[in-house]
């Protein structure tokens, strides 16, 4: 396969030219010379849904950036309940630098598609990278600020809101092509019933009876229990109470 070349492309290894995490996740802090380095040590591999990706207090021997796909990040109780903490979507990193093991379960919630490499490749690079390591803790805040967005629909939002913020967050994150600007978005949901109402603080049957809702008001639209077509961005983010 020829790839053609340009000022964009030039040094970048094949591997790397058409993968969105170099734009727009940690790889994007890296120069070519770098980005070559980490791809000789970096796969690609694609993983079915409900593969374990990272397990809970498992050694942490390599980081990834997820491509495509939403992992379900879960966290363990000593009785083996789970609660479902958040969602990585691509171009995000997976995995905590300088930890010796992990302290959270990441499963595939949907196939997903994942470019891994060596824990003592990516933090000698952010030794030698300034660059690198800013691109992470930009990525770290960011997740902090979104982790207390989503303590406030957790703890003041109704059922409704709640719901609304959910298939918001999916409308904006599961598709890594898609134009910022757009006003209406498709998407299969990413989560079953069960783990939306674990991850919102529900029941089953009320996150049921909000789809419904949100449905019969036209804010949304389902076919096959899992298709929904958003026709209005701005409609479902009112819904949310944003």
């Amino acid at each position: 396969m020829t790839v053609r070349q340009d000022v964009h492309s030039a040094g970048i290894p094949v591997l790397c030219q058409s993968c969105e995490a170099r734009h727009r996740g940690v790889c994007g802090a890296l120069d070519p010379d770098k980005l070559v380095g980490l791809a000789k040590s970096s796969t690609k591999h694609n993983v079915e849904p409900g593969v374990e990706l990272i397990g809970d207090t498992e050694t942490v021997d390599s980081y990834s950036n997820v491509l495509s796909g939403v992992v379900k990040l879960t966290k363990s109780l000593s009785d083996g309940r789970q609660q479902i903490v958040g969602l990585q979507f691509a171009p995000d990193f997976l995995g905590r630098p300088f930890k010796v093991e992990s302290a959270i379960n990441a499963e595939a919630a949907t196939a997903v598609s994942v470019c891994s490499f060596p824990k003592t490749a990516i933090e000698r690079m952010m030794k030698e990278s300034p660059e690198l390591e800013h691109r992470l803790l930009k990525q770290t805040l960011n997740e902090l600020d979104e982790a207390r967005d989503w303590m406030v629909t957790l703890g003041r939002k109704s059922a409704s809101e709640k719901v609304a913020s959910f298939l918001l967050m999916i409308a904006k994150n599961i598709d890594p092509m898609l134009d910022p600007a757009a006003q209406s978005t498709r998407f299969d949901l990413p989560l079953t019933r069960a783990d939306i109402a674990d991850f919102l603080g529900l029941t089953i049957e009320t996150v049921s009876r909000q789809l419904t809702r949100l449905r019969s008001d036209g804010v949304i639209r389902i076919e096959n229990h899992r298709e929904v077509t958003v026709d209005s961005l701005a409609r479902l983010n009112r819904r949310s109470g944003a």
